[in-house]
């Protein structure tokens, strides 16, 4: 790398501008904005801009707070620094694909905060951290070194919240499994709500969520939940036996639509089965009058259409379709993270979750395993059989000249016991 001299760090310095990245928009304004204008109104010339949640210093840097819940807001601004409160909670694709790129322009860094929630992007991001000492700073810290290693207000405060947090546990109005996960960074505890916590346990408990090699004597079925960019899930699976293997995962990024997720699945080696997509591949669109379903058999995918019934109904497929799960953990480590965290959204006012599942970027993937519980008994290792019409009886080269002999008659009928497998 080339040595950076006075007058080119000047011109760095110029105009910096961070970032802090909560799970939504409205969490950071909720949680970050007021607290912000506190630590900032000391300074002598700040200014602040409430619309877009920004400060701009006397230096002329600035500060902004953002929600991982529009990262399209996010790209292309050259970042110096970036903070991600909750990371956990977030798609694991905003920083590799959207803010990576733009902290490098600037040799920005990145700090990653939260609370544990599994084994996700945070607990990932964590463990590279902790093998690479040389090239990352991070505090892995449960209450207990906190206590012995802090002291004054807040802390006296923590013992207090610890210790009304057991009493919660005694009285049955928080689970143990939650407990640690807030006090003692456990991963194994389960999000609230989260639809198929008990299943990825039990999963992981035998060993069925591992390295899951592709099999290439077996044809590999594909599985949408259509969209644009990220809301594009494909998933890649084989039957073997009893087990329906997920040994692949892919999602859209940017603008990519069916177009670029065809020329993707047919770049790979693999050799397919049967494609299945939602019911709404055969709406028309009006700039084409064509559907997505005529689209892609023009590019050489022939689709069948998932049945059309009640997410709660495919919800409950799929539960019961995870005892015969098998996952490639290499290749989906995105769909693992999501469908980990896909989930009821939890009502206080109520004291209840909703109904619905709530929709953020988990929702694709748990949609593509939705249809794949439904249609997994069409996921089947049988050829499918070409039908050939049985040709017409021979003729002579004009039509009507003679009538056809018995010797022709006799090949015919050979012809087609042989093209029916009659012997």
């Amino acid at each position: 790398m080339p040595r950076i001299v006075g007058e080119d760090l000047a011109d760095l310095m110029r105009n910096r501008f961070y970032g802090l990245v909560f799970p939504t928009y409205s969490q950071a304004k909720l949680v970050a904005w007021e607290m912000l204008k506190f630590y900032a109104a000391p300074i002598p010339g700040i200014i602040k801009n409430e619309q877009e949640l920004t400060m701009r210093y006397p230096n002329d840097a600035r500060l902004r707070l953002f929600g991982a819940d529009n990262p399209d807001a996010l790209r292309g601004v050259p970042f110096w620094g970036l903070g991600f409160d909750e990371y956990s909670q977030q798609s694991p694709s905003i920083f590799s694909e959207v803010l990576s790129k733009s902290l490098a322009d600037h040799l920005g860094f990145a700090v990653f905060s939260g609370t544990i929630k599994g084994k996700n992007q945070l607990y990932r991001t964590n463990e590279i951290a902790k093998t690479n000492p040389n090239e990352w700073d991070y505090i892995w810290q449960d209450i207990d070194r906190t206590l012995a290693s802090e002291d004054g207000a807040t802390i006296e405060m923590l013992r207090q919240s610890l210790a009304d947090d057991r009493k919660l546990v005694a009285q049955g109005m928080m689970t143990q499994a939650e407990f640690d996960q807030e006090w003692y960074l456990s991963v194994e505890a389960a999000i609230k709500g989260a639809y198929y916590a008990t299943e990825m346990a039990q999963a992981r408990k035998e060993n069925r969520i591992k390295l899951v090699p592709h099999d290439s004597s077996l044809p590999v079925h594909t599985v949408w939940d259509l969209g644009v960019g990220p809301a594009l899930a494909v998933g890649f699976w084989q039957k073997v036996t009893t087990e329906t293997r997920l040994i692949d995962y892919w999602e859209g990024s940017g603008s990519e639509g069916i177009t670029e997720a065809i020329a993707h699945i047919q770049h790979q080696t693999y050799v397919y089965g049967s494609h299945f997509a939602p019911h709404d591949i055969t709406a028309r669109e009006l700039s084409t009058g064509k559907s997505r379903i005529e689209l892609a058999a023009q590019l050489g995918l022939k689709f069948e259409v998932v049945p059309n019934i009640p997410v709660d109904d495919g919800i409950d497929a799929a539960k019961r379709m995870w005892p015969r799960m098998w996952i490639n953990e290499l290749k989906c480590r995105f769909f693992l993270d999501a469908v980990g965290q896909y989930r009821r959204e939890w009502e206080d006012n109520r004291g209840m979750f909703k109904e619905k599942p709530y929709h953020d970027w988990t929702s694709h993937a748990s949609d593509m395993l939705r249809y794949a519980a439904l249609v997994e008994e069409k996921m089947t290792n049988e050829k499918p059989r070409v039908y050939n019409p049985p040709p017409v009886a021979p003729v002579s080269e004009y039509q009507g000249a003679h009538e056809t002999t018995d010797a022709d008659y006799e090949a015919w009928q050979k012809q087609v016991k042989k093209d029916f497998g009659m012997g």
